[in-house]
């Protein structure tokens, strides 16, 4: 069997479409690429939108004029909210799921890598689909995320199509302040965060890098709200970057935040909190620096506690006493969990995250990220926003760093969330 027959498009065929196409239409061209290989009826693509809760259909072929869609010049994205059902199950599991409905069946399969749930391929067939025509479903899916993140640096698109609410200034500030993917799974590790915005953005960013044997990670939560607490939080986050892109070491970033907002805030009452972290993968030693930030959970056999770290003052605040790190060992099955104070106080509080971390602790950490943050909406109130940003990091660590991870089409199985039951939905 060749590989174009066991794929249902080789890289060439990808390639040429993807490259003979804008920006903008390279998904169209590759998905009506898949369909005509699969001799489909019809063939959709769905991106993730941005609240996590549900998902947009960019790509339908053939288009036809559907009510509840959204529309921007000829771009047509219909919002498809998430409600248990198996688009929503085929991202939770990470597997493609076939269904029969009508006269035709349905592949949806999740366009992923590395773990992080991109969006959903569509493919209706009018015939049962083997084994082998869901497997190469599949993979074209995989292909398809590829083709996603190499296209929307180019276009605004893909981002036009998951934002389903519209962003203020400071939200636009903020979100450029946060990693091009909210999840990652290695061989060691699964990351994966979220924030959920307060209505006037209080300035929550989190970040994270993979280096060769050692991960960088940071929650931060400036003060204030509004484009002044953005911009304040742009600073910190510039000052971080640019410290662990020099090669620094975790200390020299702590004071390279400090420095940033010291030198440059234009009102000296302005400081940020944060927790920054550098594991080392290979033996899963994790350096951390608490300054002035609320301690982390560690969930180590299914209970949840905070871990005790010697507390630094805050970015931005001056002082004598250089910032001080404090080690933890993490083993495997450990999962930690930092987060801002929006997920702690007011009627946050009301949520028991110790009690909750203990009940989800069998979800990976993209839906257990989404499910703290529909529970923190939830005791918001009858309103639905919240008056700080809610913010939150998960770390699950599996140890045995090399090269022993095990995907299929861009997810791990074996870490996937079992079935949807009746805890918030997934997004």
């Amino acid at each position: 069997m060749t590989t174009r027959e066991t794929s249902g498009m080789d890289l060439n065929d990808v390639l040429l479409a993807v490259e003979k196409a804008a920006p903008v239409d390279a998904v169209r061209a590759v998905t009506r690429k898949i369909g005509m290989r699969l001799d489909a009826v019809w063939v959709s693509f769905l991106v993730a939108d941005m609240s996590g809760r549900a998902l947009v259909r960019l790509v339908h072929l053939p288009v036809g004029a559907v009510s509840g869609e959204r529309r921007q010049d000829e771009d047509v994205a219909l919002v498809l909210p998430f409600d248990g059902g198996p688009q929503e199950q085929a991202l939770r599991a990470q597997r493609a799921l076939v269904e029969q409905s009508g006269d035709q069946c349905v592949v949806r399969a999740p366009v992923t890598q590395r773990g992080e749930a991109i969006g959903l391929l569509e493919i209706a067939l009018s015939t049962a689909p083997s084994e082998e025509i869901v497997q190469r479903v599949s993979r074209a899916a995989h292909t398809l995320a590829f083709v996603v993140i190499a296209n929307r640096r180019h276009t605004d698109l893909f981002e036009w199509g998951q934002r389903t609410t519209p962003f203020t200034l400071a939200a636009e500030i903020q979100r450029r302040l946060l990693p091009s993917s909210f999840t990652c799974e290695a061989d060691s590790f699964t990351l994966a965060a979220w924030l959920e915005p307060a209505a006037s953005i209080g300035g929550d960013t989190f970040d994270y890098s993979l280096a060769r044997d050692l991960l960088h990670l940071s929650i931060t939560d400036a003060v204030g709200h509004g484009v002044h607490s953005a911009l304040t939080a742009t600073l910190c986050v510039g000052g971080l970057r640019n410290a662990r892109r020099r090669g620094s070491t975790l200390l020299e970033q702590a004071e390279a935040a400090n420095q940033a907002l010291v030198g440059n805030a234009s009102d000296r009452s302005l400081f940020v909190t944060g927790i920054l972290g550098r594991l080392d993968l290979r033996t899963g030693s994790l350096a951390v620096v608490n300054a002035g930030h609320p301690a982390p959970l560690l969930v180590r056999d299914g209970v949840a506690q905070p871990v005790g770290l010697p507390v630094n003052r805050p970015f931005g605040v001056r002082g004598r006493r250089p910032f001080e790190a404090t080690q933890l060992e993490l083993r495997p099955g450990d999962r930690l969990v930092l987060l801002t104070d929006g997920m702690l106080e007011r009627g946050a509080a009301a949520l028991d995250l110790p009690g909750r971390l203990h009940d989800l602790c069998d979800l990976h950490p993209r839906e257990l990220v989404r499910v703290l943050g529909d529970l923190v909406l939830a005791v918001a109130g009858s309103t639905g926003t919240l008056p700080d940003d809610a913010c939150m990091l998960v770390l699950d660590w599996h140890g045995g760093h090399g090269d022993t991870r095990s995907a299929d089409a861009g997810a791990d199985p074996r870490r996937a969330s079992g079935p949807a039951s009746d805890d918030p939905p997934f997004g």
